[in-house]
């Protein structure tokens, strides 16, 4: 009995000093955003929360427009994850439960895309983008995420598991067509999974940097991170005002994830189990 509660003990200890791990880059960036960039660079660092935050948060609003810069993220990562729950749900769908010629061959080059590094697409896709015209716009980030190759994987996982084949025959031949088994019989038992791809696409979405630094050229239409990236100056960065950026943009996702946190859990964990 003993030897089970010090493994107890040890296993809480583990995961206490995990969570302490994990938990030092958020409270080391509300220090370094409640404090000056001078008392940054001290020696020995200072660990301690200072009374600054409320002079960097107003020069983050006198250097960006950070609430236009909000909304345009916003309206990006909301419209992609909506766009991203549809496409990719459906198409898992039909991998799953539908037999089609050369399903097995598209699955495979689906899967073979999550191989490929986001860069080597950047340049057909802004060439795509200049096509359409919407090179400055946000549909240029918009409707290229609308669907991705991992979602579709992750449901098509869900579904193979969580809906017996006998459910979906039943649904037709009560006259379901494909859409009222998609939306009858599939979404209602995949909405942990759901709730994982949902947030997980929104985060993504929220943080991207990179497209959106080579496709947005017009200023009103800047992200979040592109914005906050305008405060590193050429001649010094004042991190403090940098950190406090970061903070900022960092709420709407914990309160998010907050709302969210346990169905994404959840489809987190069902999904392990049932992969």
């Amino acid at each position: 009995m003993t030897r089970y509660r010090w493994r107890g003990i040890a296993l809480h200890a583990v995961l206490v000093l995990a969570l302490l791990v994990f938990m030092f880059p958020f409270v080391w960036t509300i220090i370094m955003a409640s404090n000056t960039t001078a008392d940054i660079y001290r020696f020995p660092p200072k660990f301690t929360f200072g009374g600054h935050f409320g002079d960097n948060v107003r020069q983050v609003l006198d250097n960006v427009a950070f609430f236009q810069s909000m909304a345009n993220t916003a309206t990006v990562a909301i419209s992609t994850t909506l766009l991203v729950l549809f496409f990719d749900s459906l198409a898992a769908f039909t991998f799953a439960k539908f037999r089609f010629p050369g399903r097995n061959a598209l699955f495979v080059i689906l899967l073979a895309t999550m191989l490929l590094p986001a860069q080597l697409s950047a340049v057909p896709q802004f060439q795509t983008m200049a096509l359409l015209g919407w090179v400055g716009s946000l549909k240029a980030l918009i409707i290229p995420g609308a669907a991705n190759a991992f979602g579709i994987f992750w449901m098509r996982q869900y579904f193979q598991n969580s809906i017996h084949d006998e459910l979906v025959e039943a649904a037709t031949l009560d006259g379901c067509g494909f859409f009222g088994t998609y939306w009858h019989v599939a979404l209602p038992s995949a909405r942990p999974a759901l709730a994982f791809l949902g947030i997980f696409t929104f985060v993504g979405s929220w943080n991207d940097y990179m497209w959106p630094l080579i496709v947005l050229t017009n200023p009103n239409h800047l992200t979040l991170q592109v914005a906050l990236s305008t405060l590193n100056r050429s001649h010094g960065v004042d991190y403090s005002m940098v950190m406090t950026g970061a903070l900022m943009a960092m709420v709407p996702l914990v309160i998010i994830f907050g709302i969210f946190a346990r169905q994404f859990i959840k489809g987190a964990t069902e999904g392990a189990v049932r992969g």
